[in-house]
């Protein structure tokens, strides 16, 4: 019996030494993964995963105001090229009531020269020096009012800061 006693010792020792040896196996496996580094791989991904969006959002926001400018500045340019074209438009009325300007002092400072006082060249003469001032007033008047709408968004600008 004493053999048999000696016998279970022998064989709970060596399944001691087997459970420790399995055990060790276990901790140096490199099928399996540390759960210590899965877990510190888990929170690098995540913080990767938080940082992405937070770039996410940060293009959007550029991308917005990015849009929002440029809408701003088509606006603009819009607004130019009409107030561009009515100055040109202002200024060929101005060149044209010149030319007819020009053409009847001519014509009235030939009557003068030969001494005759033609009444209707003297007429022609005035309507035309007037329409030229109320070209000249209405080119001054556009000119006035893009300056005004130049000003107007500084003007505002200032206001809602205050």
């Amino acid at each position: 019996m004493s053999d048999i006693t000696e016998f279970e010792r022998r064989i709970t020792a060596a399944l001691e030494r087997i459970g420790l040896g399995l055990g060790g196996l276990e901790r140096v496996d490199p099928d399996r993964p540390d759960p210590a580094e899965v877990e510190a791989l888990r929170e690098a991904l995540e913080s990767e995963r938080s940082a992405n969006a937070q770039l996410n959002e940060r293009v959007k926001a550029i991308r917005e105001r990015q849009e929002t400018q440029v809408a701003r500045l088509d606006r603009r340019a819009h607004e130019m090229t009409e107030r561009a074209e009515s100055l040109e438009a202002e200024v060929e009325r101005l060149r044209a009531v010149n030319a007819r300007l020009r053409e009847t002092s001519a014509a009235l400072r030939a009557a003068n020269a030969e001494g005759l006082g033609d009444p209707a060249a003297i007429d022609a003469a005035m309507a035309a020096e007037l329409a030229s001032l109320e070209v000249l007033r209405a080119g001054d008047r556009a000119e006035l009012e893009a300056i005004i709408a130049d000003l107007r968004p500084l003007a505002e600008g200032g206001a809602s800061h205050a």
